[in-house]
């Protein structure tokens, strides 16, 4: 992962692990990636949920959410781009189910060990046909703030991200650009077999003792 996508993963942690302050005028996407924020918060905040125990099913349930959240196999496509439409099915769908867990891996353990009190103001979204951007600014620890863009597209009326950056930086640009590299200069299935091979490593480190909190 590189320095920005470790950025972009860590922006959108900051999001979905905090309270979110501003309840100016928005469309359904506002309202609907509020409502994800909100059910994260919930199970953050949730007794029964909390602690290493507990950790587990804590982790699982906010998976379930982010996976309402996001659009993981349309994030899967657009971060293979032009080499997408070459895959076979069989390949797609092994590559979606890497490409999600890759994402979810960084995003759950993050929000998980989040414990900072910084708030997100929602600023409200741009929408053009089943296509929206949500705007927002999370502050920094120098007093200034961030503008965060959520990029998000409607598929029966539910309103999903499928792309995100932070001052101009897109996660999935990142990303589209490190797997062309790697298709390009080696091949499709030198790509499958880092994602491999990245889920391995953090299988066998969940499986260790400190498992539980290894992966941060």
């Amino acid at each position: 992962m590189t320095r920005h996508q470790s950025r972009l993963i860590v922006t959108v942690t900051l999001l979905l692990a905090v309270s979110p302050v501003c309840r100016a005028w928005a469309g359904p996407p506002t309202d609907q990636l509020r409502a994800g924020v909100d059910r994260v918060v919930g199970i953050l905040h949730d007794p029964a949920l909390a602690g290493e125990p507990r950790g587990e099913q804590r982790r699982a349930a906010i998976g379930k959410v982010a996976g309402e959240i996001f659009d993981f196999d349309d994030m899967a496509r657009r971060s293979l781009g032009q080499h997408w439409d070459r895959r076979t099915s069989a390949e797609r769908l092994e590559f979606a189910r890497l490409f999600t867990e890759l994402i979810q891996r960084s995003y759950i353990a993050k929000v998980d060990q989040h414990g900072s009190a910084a708030r997100v103001t929602f600023l409200g979204d741009t929408v053009q046909d089943d296509y929206a951007v949500v705007r927002t600014t999370i502050p920094l620890s120098n007093g200034s703030t961030m503008p965060v863009d959520y990029r998000m597209r409607s598929r029966g009326g539910h309103w999903r991200v499928y792309d995100l950056s932070m001052d101009g930086i897109s996660l999935l640009a990142n990303y589209r650009a490190q797997f062309n590299k790697i298709i390009r200069t080696s091949s499709f299935e030198a790509l499958v077999a880092r994602l491999e091979a990245n889920e391995a490593e953090f299988a066998a480190a969940s499986a260790s003792p400190a498992g539980g909190k290894a992966q941060r």
